[in-house]
């Protein structure tokens, strides 16, 4: 009995292969952030395409934060920044607490094993500073306000001393992702004082030198946000084991 014949593959549309194109010439060339690319009149004829493709696959390039346009002036490599992946994360993040969930889970494990490596690091000067913004922290918990701003100091200044600068980018992601997010849900913790104090015994396990106390009062503290987001699944949906 004869095979059926295999359906043809659906081509790239030739915007994507042009994006691919522009990619692979950023790269065979290495081309620094600020960089000129070719006029686009140039680039169409060494693809051998119309100036629209060029275009579009520019301005998708765009998109993702590779390109910039400087109109009047062309097209350069833009310098490297997570923003267009923290905007699409925190957009995709809308339609599913078990995606935030997840993502918070990731950040946990992320912060409770490097947590050792600030112990080692940190110095008096950056305590100090970490006990300051706990120190606003209950101030703003004791009138029932939120505290944003200083969480996202808090955990940036956390890991400050290793002066790991991916490690920065992924902290700073994962947090205004969740915060994101809490615009769609309501993620918002019923408890001010309660978070507060997770992030002060944090600073004094750190300050204990107490590798094992930082982590666990660092999971406490994640365990205590996976507890709004439980309050908030819709029913039947599945928790992140």
């Amino acid at each position: 009995m004869a095979k059926p014949i295999k359906p043809l593959e659906r081509p790239p549309l030739l915007h994507v292969s042009v994006q691919e194109s522009l990619r692979s010439y950023i790269e065979d060339n290495n081309l620094a952030a600020g960089a000129a690319l070719p006029p686009e009149t140039f680039l169409a004829q060494q693809l051998g395409v119309g100036r629209n493709s060029v275009r579009e696959a520019i301005k998708a390039l765009e998109s993702v934060g590779i390109l910039e346009t400087r109109r009047g002036i062309g097209v350069f490599v833009k310098k490297f920044s997570f923003g267009p992946l923290l905007d699409n994360l925190a957009y995709g993040l809308q339609a599913s607490l078990r995606d935030v969930e997840e993502l918070l889970e990731i950040r946990r494990v992320l912060e409770a094993g490097l947590i050792d490596r600030t112990i080692e690091m940190m110095d008096e000067q950056d305590l100090a500073e970490l006990r300051r913004i706990t120190d606003r922290m209950r101030q703003h918990a004791e009138q029932g306000e939120s505290f944003a701003e200083e969480d996202q100091q808090f955990h940036q200044l956390l890991f400050r001393c290793q002066n790991n600068k991916m490690l920065s980018a992924l902290i700073d992601i994962f947090w205004s992702a969740f915060y994101k997010a809490s615009g769609f849900a309501n993620l918002a913790s019923p408890n001010p004082l309660a978070t507060w104090r997770d992030h002060h015994e944090i600073v004094e396990a750190v300050a204990a030198r107490d590798v094992e106390a930082a982590r666990k009062r660092l999971s406490e503290h994640y365990s205590g946000i996976r507890r709004v987001i439980a309050m908030n699944r819709p029913e039947g949906a599945e928790p992140v084991q």
